[in-house]
């Protein structure tokens, strides 16, 4: 049984008047406005998915914002030419992974699982992210809670009070899931946040009967496939075969194993002509997601889906088989633009029915040198004595053994602009990070030096080409012109 709402202007008639009309509709189905809206949704059910923002309408995007100390005194020209870029957009965004914290008043701690860094940020940068234009971010990443829900909650009401729109965290699993939205003078943006990179204890969960949910952020859980050669399955049955009984899980008796798949002291292997990684996506977290991201859209004019993801590790400058498809779904579901982050690289760029896909984003701020106070668990995980080496030089030794190469200091901004419900132009100005630079003055974005943006540019056209995305390069950026085609299938990009 469906129970309609109706809103009458009955200050313009008699009471009794207002009455009457209220009892008639109520048994008049035909005449109230949830008919009409549940027709129109019958009839078009995309339309209420189209992308409805005013032409013209620019989104920039960004990857990684670690940002350790204040940056409004820094008056390099570079970085104030990028804020420029920021500030110039309808919209600008960035996945915070910054704990916002004064550690001298902070009543929680670090959690004790390892994670590389346990990120921190000063409360003033959510004020300065603000200022250089920033106005969107994501916050389901890998260290949302490094410093435990305590730190979350702390870092999300700094967001709040400098005005930026933040998703992916909550206190339940329906409140992390859900979209957020920014108000333009263009149009509502809305953006959902999840993550597949992430600490166990980091996930949010849903209340059940008596058991409260658990506060957290939006995971997208995934199983790990290690693709072997079917003769290389053979010897691993064979090692797993060779154990004592009892000392490995045997399959299920009602889950009997596949020939082409087994599973060895924590490792899942599936048979492949190829070796490498494969995911599954949990199908519950997908549904979730993606039914947030359709409702978000539905209440907003322009739609981000974005994913903190390192899968298959940093070391891939390509995406996971997982991301693609996702990447797709999410946009059939109503999502505008796409933005992947997280492995402190650029991958690939696609362009999907008219909509921008961005596999990763790499670093935008990366003031890792600068990350302090560090917990002792990292010392002990690098077998340090804190007497010795102090917090800025177990930074540099982490540095110097994962992120030890210009890449990780190199990205771009991405400006999308939008006409007619798709993406015609994406302007992508190439920024470096100053890998070369002393730790003080390292991980601040700097438009880059003509030999650097050819290199980074150059680079982003040898990822996107496989997605069938040609990037042309005039003045040191990168432009993709997307033509506006009868069928969004049928889009060519030039």
């Amino acid at each position: 049984m469906k129970i309609w709402s109706v809103n009458l202007p009955t200050w313009k008639m008699p009471a009794h008047a207002g009455i009457f009309a209220l009892v008639a509709l109520a048994f008049s189905p035909l005449s109230v406005s949830g008919q009409a809206s549940q027709t129109a949704t019958t009839e078009n059910p995309q339309k209420a998915l189209s992308c409805s923002v005013s032409d013209g309408f620019t989104l920039a995007a960004v990857g990684d914002l670690i940002v350790a100390r204040p940056i409004s005194g820094i008056q390099d020209e570079g970085f104030t030419t990028t804020s420029r870029i920021l500030r110039e957009a309808d919209a600008a965004f960035g996945n915070l992974e910054d704990t916002l914290i004064d550690i001298r008043h902070f009543q929680g701690y670090p959690q004790a699982e390892y994670s590389g860094q346990w990120l921190t940020g000063v409360p003033e940068i959510a004020q300065e992210l603000r200022a250089i234009g920033i106005r969107l971010v994501s916050r389901a990443n890998n260290h949302t809670t490094d410093w435990g829900i305590e730190g979350m909650r702390q870092t999300d009401q700094r967001l709040d009070e400098a005005g930026i729109v933040h998703a992916g965290t909550g206190e339940n699993r329906g409140l992390a899931r859900g979209a957020r939205f920014l108000d333009t003078p263009k149009g509502r943006v809305g953006i959902v946040s999840m993550a597949s990179t992430f600490n166990p204890f980091s996930t949010s969960m849903p209340s059940l009967g008596e058991a409260p949910g658990r506060p957290g952020i939006n995971a997208l859980r995934t199983k790990e496939w290690a693709l072997v050669t079917p003769e290389m399955l053979k010897n691993l049955r064979k090692v797993r075969d060779a154990q004592p009984k009892g000392s490995i899980d045997e399959p299920e008796v009602n889950k009997p194993e596949k020939p082409n798949e087994l599973e060895l002291l924590g490792v899942s292997y599936r048979s492949s002509d190829s070796t490498g990684f494969s995911y599954d996506m949990n199908p519950v977290d997908v549904s979730e997601i993606l039914a947030s991201i359709r409702l978000g859209k539905q209440n907003s004019d322009f739609m981000i889906a974005t994913i903190h993801t390192h899968e298959p590790g940093n070391w891939s400058e390509t995406p996971p088989d997982f991301l693609v498809t996702l990447a797709h779904d999410a946009i059939d579901a109503g999502a505008d633009e796409f933005i992947g982050h997280g492995p402190h690289q650029l991958r690939g760029i696609e362009i999907y029915k008219g909509k921008p896909i961005f596999y990763s984003m790499g670093n935008y701020f990366f003031e890792a040198d600068l990350q302090s106070p560090v917990a002792r668990d990292m010392y002990e995980a690098f077998e340090q004595n804190p007497l010795k080496v102090n917090d800025h030089e177990l930074n540099e030794l982490f540095l110097t053994k994962s992120l030890n190469s210009d890449i990780w200091y190199q990205s771009v901004i991405a400006v999308s602009k939008f006409e007619q419900g798709q993406v015609s132009e994406i302007r992508l100005y190439p920024v470096e990070l100053g890998f070369r630079m002393r730790g003080a003055s390292r991980g601040v974005p700097r438009m880059a030096s003509p030999a650097a943006a050819q290199e980074i540019l150059e680079r982003l056209q040898r990822l996107s080409q496989p997605l069938h995305t040609n990037i042309k390069i005039d003045h040191n950026v990168g432009i993709i012109r997307v033509p506006k085609a009868s069928k969004a299938d049928d889009l060519r990009v030039e």
